[in-house]
């Protein structure tokens, strides 16, 4: 039966001219499809083309932008930090010199305390000096008017002032 269908339709291609009509249709289908593609170009393919370069200008420009705030950013960035680290090599040195006057001024300090010590200590050993003095005085003038009184008890008043 597919047989007979076949045959069929060789036979209505082969009484129409084959399997291509080549009659006025053709030549229309053609001018209508061009006209169509003209019409669509010049209502949406160009201004969608328009929409789409200017996105990717608009996108080109932002990156190219991008790109000189990074590198900016960047400079700055670099130059920040040799400027952080002179400055903390210059904290460095002031640190280090204030240590050194520190160190300088606590020295003199210690050495006037002890100066002032040492004539402190002098001047009590002068005064202690002194004291004894006055006390082996003291004790001296005692011890005399002692032995006195005991020569007086022991020979008698009359010995001792004749003597």
């Amino acid at each position: 039966m597919t047989h007979w269908i076949t045959l069929l339709a060789v036979e209505e291609v082969a009484k129409e001219g084959g399997l291509f009509d080549l009659d006025a249709t053709l030549p229309l289908m053609a001018i209508q499809f061009l006209l169509l593609a003209l019409v669509l170009n010049a209502t949406l393919y160009k201004p969608l083309g328009k929409a789409i370069d200017g996105r990717n200008e608009y996108v080109r420009n932002n990156q190219l932008e991008a790109q000189e705030r990074l590198s900016k950013a960047e400079k700055l960035a670099e130059a920040y930090e040799q400027e952080l680290a002179g400055a903390r090599r210059q904290a460095q040195t002031i640190i280090a010199e204030a240590q050194a006057e520190a160190q300088k001024i606590a020295a003199e300090k210690v050495a006037a305390a002890q100066k002032e010590a040492q004539a402190q200590r002098e001047q009590a050993a002068g005064e202690i000096e002194q004291q004894k003095q006055q006390a082996l005085a003291s004790l001296e003038q005692q011890v005399d008017a002692l032995s006195r009184q005991i020569l007086e008890k022991l020979l008698g008043a009359d010995l001792v002032k004749q003597r």
